[in-house]
């Protein structure tokens, strides 16, 4: 059995993990003036394609403690649509090439990384450099070595650092995370968590390229089954041992298509997640002594949908990405706590890297030696 053990990791979790145990669309042209600006944090988007144009900037648009403040892109024509739609003035606008300017800019607080994958780790670091506090989209970045890059460089420019886990922030994952802290169900037996989506549009989309992606499914969509099964537990995987297959090779020629794996727990407890780009799945299910709990669907844009051998799970719907970045200032203004600090995603990016070396040797179990903490607290 191959043993996965990073000291970096461990050094830097141990600081977090007091603080995250604490935790618990109008144009903007047409309803704010400069000085409800001044009250918020701007955030800069780096990156403008769909989930930017229809996710992001609607929340940003809603959101209580932040606004659109600027936007990064490569595009030149979306610039006048961007500017003209959410008030967002010519200063404010960059490109790939004059970016690092950013750092003279007083109205941007916060830069959004999210671009494709192979690019967040240059672009984080650029921002932290700058002065600006980042949020990067998931996953991390494409190896543990970025992971630590990207860290290093907000700690050194003494920067806040969050990842865009948006289901950190919303109310469904946090009742899940308070049974597993109050036993309301006894202890977790077993854990799945299945998150997936057919993709068959577009061949040629960055998400099929390794060398823009990093990786497939696991990536994109097993970052939320990872996730699920570690607050659905109130663990970190101990091992793990995955498999991998493709019904379709002829599509997915540089990715993978479906992975399953199977996790151990401290506590005895396993689980078993299954990510995949060529089927639609999106569950989240836990057994546990005195009944279960789960979501279905467990990581869509919302609403959720939650029930427990007690009965439902019911929560108002609110943007999950509005309450991601107004709980990220929040951290910054009055020091809350950090839903999703960068070595959430390291951890993330450590399991994933168990993962494919579990599948390159065949299934073996890989060990993993990951310090507690970040992501079931609170």
């Amino acid at each position: 059995m191959k043993k996965i053990d990073r000291r970096t990791f461990n050094n830097k979790i141990v600081k977090g993990v007091v603080a995250a145990a604490l935790m618990g669309g109008m144009p903007l042209a047409c309803g704010m003036g400069a000085a409800s600006k001044k009250k918020k944090l701007g955030y800069a988007l780096v990156g403008l394609g769909s989930y930017s144009e229809y996710q992001l900037a609607p929340s940003l648009a809603e959101a209580e403690h932040c606004y659109l403040a600027g936007i990064v892109t490569g595009t030149p024509e979306k610039e006048k649509i961007w500017m003209d739609k959410y008030d967002i003035p010519k200063e404010n606008v960059y490109n790939y090439e004059n970016f690092d300017a950013i750092a003279k800019n007083s109205d941007i607080d916060i830069v959004y990384v999210v671009l494709p994958n192979s690019m967040h780790a240059e672009f984080c670091i650029r921002a932290a450099k700058a002065g600006k506090h980042v949020v990067c989209e998931k996953p991390m970045a494409i190896n543990v070595d970025e992971c630590n890059a990207i860290i290093a460089a907000c700690d050194d420019a003494g920067v806040k650092l969050g990842m865009g886990y948006r289901l950190q922030s919303e109310p469904y994952t946090n009742e899940l995370k308070r049974f597993v802290r109050e036993k309301t169900f006894g202890k977790v037996r077993y854990i799945t968590a299945e998150m997936g989506y057919y993709s068959g549009s577009n061949p040629d989309q960055w998400r099929l390229n390794k060398a823009l992606s990093g990786g497939g499914a696991l990536g994109n969509m097993g970052v939320y089954a990872i996730q699920a099964a570690i607050y659905g537990t109130g663990e970190n995987p101990i091992s793990v041992t995955a498999q991998e297959y493709s019904t379709r090779p002829e599509y997915f020629k540089d990715t993978d298509e479906t992975i399953m794996a199977q996790f151990e727990f401290p506590s005895g407890a396993v689980g078993n997640i299954m990510t995949s780009h060529n089927i639609s799945m999106n569950r989240v299910h836990a057994s546990c002594e005195k009944g279960w709990y789960a979501l279905d669907p467990g990581s869509n844009y919302g609403p959720l949908a939650g029930e427990t051998s007690k009965g439902k799970i019911e929560f108002p719907h609110e943007r999950q990405q509005k309450l991601q970045m107004d709980d990220f200032v929040q951290h910054i203004q009055v020091g809350a706590p950090n839903r999703a600090p960068g070595e959430m995603g390291l951890r993330d990016m450590m399991i994933m890297e168990a993962i494919y070396t579990s599948i390159a040797e065949g299934g073996k179990k890989v060990l993993m030696d990951l310090a507690p903490g970040f992501g079931f607290e609170g």
